[in-house]
């Protein structure tokens, strides 16, 4: 059983919840993520570490309230259990040695963007972080990420925030004024494919993290499978994150799509999952 320590509303459909759970805490680095079963008759949940204190044994996870499952997870409470939490699983980011990198999250992505950005800003890189969102009401872990990059920027779509816009814009802008070894995108999969397309001309190292449907996270159900350059990868193991010049954007977006009659499933019983 693992406990929940801490939980904060970050808007009105993500909540932010941190588990008492030492053992990952102990070996979880930026990029890995961890599968939640809230009880003996829930589903399994891949959720990507958001943040993690070693010294205190917690893991940080971020929750977009959407489906059966997310919706019963963000329902419990300081103090609450949840049943399992498995990892960490998946490869840790591999960083290289940049010296100036771009993080890019789109909407809940800015939580998976947060560690990388953290890692990068702690181990002496300029960081620039560009946080894109629908409008205001959803942004998330803003005074978090300007504490860990030396540039933000918010785009919001409807301009209530920030700039209006698409992330890719200012990424542009970016590449064409100053030279950067690294950009890192993560949020949804036409946003990733975008940045990618944006990066590839100026021929910057661009990593994505992916998020395909996974059900086991040790690469034997198949689900997750990914085409890179031509190769069938496994984002549980192989991943999550890969280069993003070589993903094939569109068949994991026809993948993506093909649960989408069972996730709008209505129960015979009266219930909705």
């Amino acid at each position: 059983m693992f406990e929940i320590i801490d939980k904060k509303e970050l808007n009105t459909s993500v909540t932010s919840l941190t588990l008492k759970a030492p053992f990952i805490a102990k070996k979880v680095m930026p990029g890995q993520f961890v599968i939640v079963r809230i009880d003996q008759l829930g589903e399994r949940i891949p959720l990507t570490v958001s943040d993690f204190d070693r010294e205190n044994g917690t893991v940080t996870i971020v929750v977009q309230a959407i489906g059966f499952s997310t919706k019963k997870l963000v329902a419990l409470n300081k103090g609450d259990f949840v049943l399992d939490v498995v990892g960490p699983l998946g490869c840790p980011t591999e960083f290289g040695t940049p010296k100036k990198a771009i993080i890019i999250g789109g909407g809940v992505g800015c939580a998976i963007a947060y560690p990388q950005a953290k890692a990068l800003y702690n181990m002496g890189v300029d960081v620039t972080l560009i946080a894109g969102f629908r409008s205001k009401d959803i942004v998330i872990l803003e005074e978090e990420m300007k504490k860990v990059s030396n540039n933000l920027f918010i785009t919001t779509d409807d301009g209530s925030y920030g700039r209006q816009g698409l992330v890719t814009e200012v990424l542009k802008e970016l590449l064409e004024k100053d030279s950067y070894d690294l950009v890192i995108a993560i949020g949804p999969v036409p946003m990733m494919k975008f940045v990618s397309l944006t990066t590839k001309p100026f021929g910057v190292k661009t990593l994505v993290s992916l998020n395909p449907i996974m059900i086991d996270g040790t690469g034997m159900c198949g689900g997750c499978r990914v085409n890179v350059g031509g190769e069938i990868k496994f984002a549980c193991v192989d991943g999550p994150d890969f280069d993003g010049h070589l993903v094939d954007f569109d068949e994991l977006t026809r993948r993506n799509g093909y649960y989408k009659e069972e996730e709008a499933h209505k129960c015979r019983l009266g219930g909705t999952k």
